[in-house]
């Protein structure tokens, strides 16, 4: 199969209001999803559907990163939201071309100059996420606190509505189960819809689809499936979110990081019930 080239053409970084194409699991799900054949209780042999893992490798120009493991769906904006949320790169302008080659399973990241990664070795911290997540140690220095001089409100009743609309949309979760979801949503709808083995992997492809497709996310929320890590509310940070909300719930560290960097924190969130740790002044009792 050819290889997928995506030429970095649009310099100019202003935020432009713009309609954006949604992004749901059920676009590529036909190519995610294999049958097997298994024994029930019963002794009888049935099909089950199931996911599939693959190695992905991402380079930063001549360096190998990291070797994830993913359904590699959108491998070009995993690849992207990942370096962008370690802080190798600081925002699409910074970016030549990004290429993914599926026969190698490897996407390679270009970018116009010599980043400081490439210059200095970095401290990796081993998250608690799925599949090994990694957070390298500078990544702490591109965060400061989210912004409240101007605060972003968002109405508890169309926040259901929009959890109801995940949670009814069609995806890799309800047909096969085995994998974690990320969705970033505005107050009407969902934006963008991606899953995969590790819920950081799910979170980094979010990531990417905001640093190319250039989405302002000062009004938008993050909903996962997964529970609230450290790594969660640091990548949530890092993508300029202000709410991050989960059916699942937190550690005390995550907690801890989503009041000090003013991140409105929504765990156990299911029908009616919720628990706000932090940052409750942004939600609208309505």
């Amino acid at each position: 199969m050819d290889n997928f080239i995506y030429i970095i053409k649009d310099w100019d970084m202003k935020i432009i209001k713009k309609k954006i194409k949604r992004i749901l699991p059920e676009e590529k799900m036909k190519d995610m999803i294999f049958s097997e054949k298994v024994f029930n209780e019963k002794n009888e042999i049935q099909s089950i559907p199931l996911i599939d893992e693959k190695i992905l490798t991402i380079y930063l120009n001549n360096q190998e990163i990291l070797s994830a493991m993913t359904i590699c769906d959108y491998p070009e904006y995993l690849a992207v939201g990942f370096l962008f949320n370690q802080n190798m790169i600081s925002s699409l302008r910074e970016l030549k071309e990004v290429e993914f080659n599926e026969d190698l399973s490897v996407v390679v990241v270009r970018t116009n100059k010599i980043t400081p990664f490439e210059v200095n070795n970095k401290k990796r911290i081993k998250t608690s996420g799925c599949a090994m997540g990694t957070i390298f140690g500078e990544m702490f220095e591109k965060l400061s606190p989210l912004s409240s001089e101007i605060l972003i409100t968002f109405s508890l009743n169309k926040i259901r509505g929009i959890i109801k609309e995940i949670n009814q949309a069609k995806s890799l979760y309800l047909e096969a189960g085995a994998i974690h979801g990320c969705v970033l949503c505005d107050g009407k709808s969902i934006l963008v819809y991606m899953e995969d083995v590790g819920r950081h992997n799910a979170v980094d492809k979010v990531s990417g689809f905001i640093v190319v497709e250039g989405i302002d996310p000062v009004d938008k929320f993050l909903y996962t499936t997964g529970r609230l890590t450290t790594e969660m509310v640091l990548k949530t940070v890092s993508m300029g979110i202000p709410l991050l909300i989960s059916r699942s719930g937190f550690t005390k560290s995550a907690v801890e990081l989503a009041r000090k960097f003013n991140l409105t924190m929504v765990g156990r969130f299911k029908g009616n019930r919720f628990m706000c740790v932090s940052g409750f002044e942004r939600i609208v009792l309505d």
